[in-house]
């Protein structure tokens, strides 16, 4: 009979030291408990990851919505309103007689403008003053008005001169609009007082007040003309409108007829006076219409990003087949294919603006421009009445845009689910942390058990190996 020994050696499952039992530690406990943790965590969070990129990037294409429809709305206000198409040119036959410009309350039509006189400011010139700039005047209070407002200018030892005195009216804080200034001849100097405001009754006064000595030399008014000389006359200006005459203090004149504004510039011969034309300001609506049709397409573009599909490379826009964004659209191209009024130009088409392929708009301006000349009023009519083109899109595109509307109630949902996506990833750490504690709790004590369970085994495999060897003889 024949025996064989034999010795068994435990597998490690892992040779980390992360329990400290004799032996060594049998279970990376650390890593098995990451490792699971991670398989359980990760399908989840990316499952809430991948909403929450859908979510956010939702956002932003409604944040986008909401701008590219601000910013057309923007270019509806030159046209929304009757009062936008108000807009009206004043030409003037003869520039060097008058210039005019017209505002929303001017009346079309031709004027005739005769200008007798125009309008202007006095001018006087003291006598002169021997001594030159630096010669002394006197001491004393002087008064000094132009008009119906006056103030006074001490005069002392520190500006007393003619010099002195010019430099202080012009520096007088509560000066009407007098300016002074000093000129030089070969008789001596002068004081030259001009005022700043037209019209008869913006005379200049100058009186001494208190019983100085030497300002009576420069005092001047109603009968007391001797101590200057007058160079201009405080005039107003004598001219006619459509016959009708009538006189302004002001070369500018801005109620001699309603909502035109005219700046007087020459006189004209009795028999011929100068013509005003009030006419519809085309050329600003044909602007504010092409600023319109480009504003529009900027929109559709930015509309078409937000919802399109790219067949190429299979890729969806955040917003495709969004009922928040068709719906908008159709909004849209409902008002602007819409036929307003009963008359010719009831459509854009029929003012020049057609659609192309694309969905963009084109404007052609000569068709617009002929049909403001045929009939300026239907034209408003199609963007600015009731059910015009532009009010339509303005009232439409305000209801969007407003607390409440359609676009901040999506918006409004979008942080919400945002909100909850973020509630649950707290969650789930929240879970992944508890269960890494529980998991390193279990595998601790089986990674005990199991060390505990090793040495034993090494104990009883040494012991056996120190048993005596058993021979055995085999007979014959």
């Amino acid at each position: 009979m024949s025996s064989s020994s034999t010795t068994t050696t435990p597998v490690s499952v892992a040779s980390s030291s992360s329990a400290g039992a004799a032996g060594g530690s049998v279970i990376d406990v650390s890593s098995l408990v990451s490792q699971l943790v991670q398989a359980t965590e990760a399908p989840q969070q990316a499952l809430i990851n991948s909403k929450t990129s859908s979510v956010t990037t939702e956002i932003s294409a409604i944040g986008t919505l909401k701008s590219s429809l601000s910013t057309f709305q923007d270019s509806l206000s030159a046209l929304n309103t009757p009062v936008a198409f108000n807009s009206e040119t004043a030409n003037s036959s003869d520039q060097t007689v008058f210039t005019a410009t017209a505002s929303s309350g001017a009346v079309n039509g031709s004027f005739s403008i005769g200008v007798t006189s125009l309008a202007s400011a006095q001018q006087i010139l003291s006598k002169a003053f021997a001594g030159g700039s630096s010669a002394t005047v006197g001491t004393g209070t002087l008064s000094i008005s132009l008009g119906g407002t006056s103030f006074s200018l001490a005069v002392n030892s520190s500006n007393n001169t003619v010099a002195g005195i010019a430099a202080a009216i012009n520096s007088a804080s509560d000066n009407p609009g007098i300016s002074a200034a000093v000129i030089q001849g070969t008789d001596g100097a002068h004081l030259l007082l001009t005022s700043n405001l037209t019209g008869q009754a913006n005379t200049i006064q100058v009186t001494e007040t208190d019983g100085g000595t030497g300002l009576t030399a420069l005092t001047y008014g109603t009968g007391n003309l001797g101590n200057y000389s007058l160079n201009s006359s405080a005039t107003d200006a004598a001219f006619s409108v459509a016959g009708v005459d009538y006189t302004s203090a002001s070369n500018t004149v801005s109620d001699a007829l309603s909502g035109v504004t005219l700046d007087l510039l020459g006189t004209t011969p009795a028999a011929t006076p100068a013509t005003l034309t009030v006419a519809s300001d085309t050329s600003t609506i044909v602007g504010n219409v092409q600023t319109f049709v480009t504003a529009y397409n900027t929109l559709q573009t930015s509309l078409q990003s937000l919802g399109g599909y790219d067949a190429s490379s299979g890729t969806a826009d955040p917003l495709m087949d969004n009922p928040l964004l068709t719906g908008i659209q159709s909004q849209i191209q409902s008002a602007v294919y819409s036929l307003v009024g009963t008359s010719n130009y009831n459509s854009l088409a029929s003012v020049g603006i057609t659609s192309n392929a694309d969905g963009s708009l084109s404007l052609n301006s000569t068709t617009l421009t002929n049909a403001l000349t045929s009939n300026f009023s239907a034209v408003s009519n199609l963007f600015s009445s009731a059910n015009g083109v532009a009010t339509q899109l303005n009232t439409q595109i305000a209801s969007d845009l407003s607390s409440g509307g359609s676009i901040d109630t999506q918006s409004t949902t979008l942080v919400t689910q945002e909100n909850d996506l973020t509630t649950q990833t707290n969650q789930l750490n929240t879970q992944m942390t508890a269960l890494s504690a529980s998991l390193t709790e279990q595998y601790s004590a089986l990674n005990a058990l199991l060390s505990s369970l090793q040495s034993t085994s090494s104990y009883l495999t040494q012991a056996f190996a120190n048993l005596p060897q058993v021979q055995g003889t085999a007979n014959a």
